[in-house]
C-alpha cells in the first residue's frame, strides 16, 4: 500500500504540473516516475532448513526519477517566459497517461485495503472459533 501511495502522490504531483512552462529546458518541470522492486522474504522455517510457511514477497519504492520524454518546445514570442528565439519549454507530462495510471494505482490500492479488511475478518473468525 506504500508503494501505491507514493505512486500516486507522485502522479497529483505530475498532474499538478502539467501545464507548466519555462525559458531554458533546465528549469522546466520532467515528469517523476516511482521505481519499484519486488523484495522477496524467505520464511523463518526455510533458513533453517525446514519446510514451513511459505516465502512472502512485498513492493519497495527504490527511487523517484525524472521521465526521459522529450519536452514540448512550442514558438511563442509573445510568452513572457520565451526565450531569445522566442520558445516557452513546457512539461513532459502525457495528463492522458497521468490519468490512467492514476486509475490504475487507485484500484491496486483498493484491492490491497480489501485484502487486508478481508484478512482481518478471517483472524476474527479463527478467534471465534477457538471460544467455542
Amino acid at each position: 500500500m506504500n508503494a501505491q501511495s507514493v505512486r500516486l502522490n507522485t502522479i497529483a504531483s505530475n498532474l499538478a504540473n502539467a501545464g507548466t512552462a519555462a525559458g531554458n529546458e533546465a528549469e522546466v518541470y520532467r515528469a517523476r516516475k516511482p521505481v519499484f522492486a519486488a523484495i522477496f522474504e524467505r520464511s523463518t522455517a526455510e533458513a533453517f532448513g525446514e519446510r514451513g510457511a511459505p516465502a512472502g514477497a512485498a513492493v519497495q519504492v527504490l527511487d523517484v526519477v525524472q521521465s526521459t520524454e522529450p519536452l514540448r518546445r512550442v514558438y511563442e514570442p509573445d510568452h513572457p517566459l520565451a526565450n531569445e528565439e522566442g520558445v516557452v519549454f513546457y512539461s513532459n507530462v502525457n495528463p492522458v497517461a497521468e490519468m490512467t495510471d492514476m486509475m490504475d494505482a487507485a484500484r491496486a490500492f483498493e484491492t490491497n485495503v480489501e485484502v487486508l479488511g478481508r484478512v482481518q475478518s478471517m483472524q476474527q473468525s479463527l478467534l471465534r472459533l477457538g471460544q467455542e
